[in-house]
């Protein structure tokens, strides 16, 4: 057997692994459902779907507040996220990971208990065209209250980030650089270590947005080199309302807490508050604890089948999607980067906003689930000069054969638009 053979990864048996997610099997108005919209959110499989009924049957109590048997089970349940958060994305200490509602309240967390002391007139913060809007605004809303500006790296025609544009924007008065890990729009793989390398010669902070990312990819927070990254739960199998922000420990000694409750002191005073050491200063509140536990069995899922295979899968599944979708008349694909994860945004020749949606609502009618609109990305859109697209964003428990009838959908659709 050679090296190749060796080394290569056994191909994924994805029928029976759609046979793991219930909502897969469903029918929508009469047909077989083709889903996808997963960069919007993810299926879930049986696993996680019984982690959170088990925890509610089982274990449902707070965390943190009680020594009796419920309490401490609850308690072990979302800590345990913790660790199997910081195994995936190979965090150096637990104690660095804080659980979020998602990346919105993980980037949020960064620009009012970072950014905003730091700030002040004069300041900026770099972040790129391709972002999402949670990976823009909150910068946009310290800024204002501080007297900084925000600037934005251009990306080029195939959708791939300027770095030399990029760079030349991480001048002196940068307090932060942010970027997305993958675009939600285009799927373009950002060169985030070389981006991190050149932050970190100018004594610049990097954020990353992995929400795209952590669902298609191994993530090594080391070996990136930057100094937050912020994950979403519900993109990579898990419940919603879930989610991570990893932050290197000298940058969250340094932070103040963003939300102020229960749970995330030592002690209150009237004459002054003692709050508690990462990453229980930012964790104030009820969390969704049964959703945790969720994303524990999310991680064991997708640790499971193994990113080498998965991957595979769902390259060779983009592959055969964007030849699909390349030879329809009068298409236009939106973002060719060499680098890409699985997912596919266009518009068919004479669509406009209005259009892009009527398509997507007929598609439904076909069974069809895909995203219209501006996906959270207004500045992307106007680059491109177009108010919407369509995407399809697919998963490694997609299959050729609903590409197939996804195509032969837009045929049906497209006679009844165009």
């Amino acid at each position: 057997m050679n090296a190749r053979a060796e080394t290569a990864p056994l191909p994924l048996d994805v029928e029976r692994i759609r046979a793991d997610f219930p909502l897969l099997s469903r029918t929508v108005h009469g047909k077989p459902l083709v889903y996808f919209d997963s960069a919007n959110t993810s299926q879930k499989p049986l696993s996680v779907i019984e982690a959170v009924d088990r925890h509610y049957r089982e274990h449902n109590a707070n965390v943190a507040r009680a020594v009796h048997t419920l309490g401490e089970e609850a308690t072990a349940a979302y800590e345990g996220a913790r660790d199997a958060l910081a195994r995936f994305i190979n965090a150096p200490s637990r104690d660095e990971v804080i659980l979020t509602s998602g990346t919105t309240q993980a980037i949020n967390l960064v620009a009012y208990s970072y950014a905003l002391p730091r700030l002040k007139p004069g300041d900026a913060i770099v972040t790129t065209v391709m972002e999402h809007h949670a990976n823009i605004v909150p910068w946009q809303l310290v800024a204002e209250r501080t007297g900084a500006t925000v600037k934005a790296a251009p990306i080029d025609a195939n959708g791939e980030l300027i770095l030399e544009e990029y760079f030349k924007l991480l001048t002196p008065e940068v307090k932060l650089a942010c970027v997305g890990h993958v675009s939600n729009v285009l799927g373009t793989v950002n060169p985030v270590r070389e981006i991190a390398r050149e932050c970190r010669k100018r004594g610049i902070p990097l954020l990353v947005d992995g929400s795209q990312a952590a669902p298609h990819r191994r993530v090594d927070v080391q070996a990136l080199g930057c100094d937050f990254y912020a994950v979403t739960g519900h993109k990579m199998l898990a419940p919603t309302g879930t989610g991570a922000l990893w932050a290197k420990r000298e940058h969250l000694m340094a932070m103040p807490p963003f939300f102020g409750g229960g749970e995330m002191i030592r002690e209150v005073r009237f004459e002054g508050t003692v709050f508690a050491d990462p990453p229980h200063r930012f964790e104030a509140g009820t969390p969704n604890i049964a959703g945790f536990a969720g994303v524990t069995a999310a991680i064991d899922y997708l640790e499971g089948i193994g990113f080498d295979r998965l991957k595979a899968h769902e390259q060779d599944l983009l592959a055969y999607a964007t030849d699909a979708i390349a030879a329809l008349p009068g298409v236009r694909i939106f973002g060719q980067a060499k680098e890409k994860e699985p997912v596919v945004s266009f518009l068919l020749e004479g669509a406009h906003a209005a259009h892009a949606n009527d398509m997507a609502t007929l598609l439904d009618l076909q069974g069809v689930a895909v995203r219209s609109g501006h996906h959270c990305a207004h500045p992307l859109m106007q680059f491109f000069g177009v108010p919407a697209t369509l995407r399809a964003s697919l998963a490694f428990y997609n299959t050729k054969a609903e590409v197939d009838e996804f195509i032969a959908a837009i045929g049906r659709v497209r006679k009844l638009l165009l």
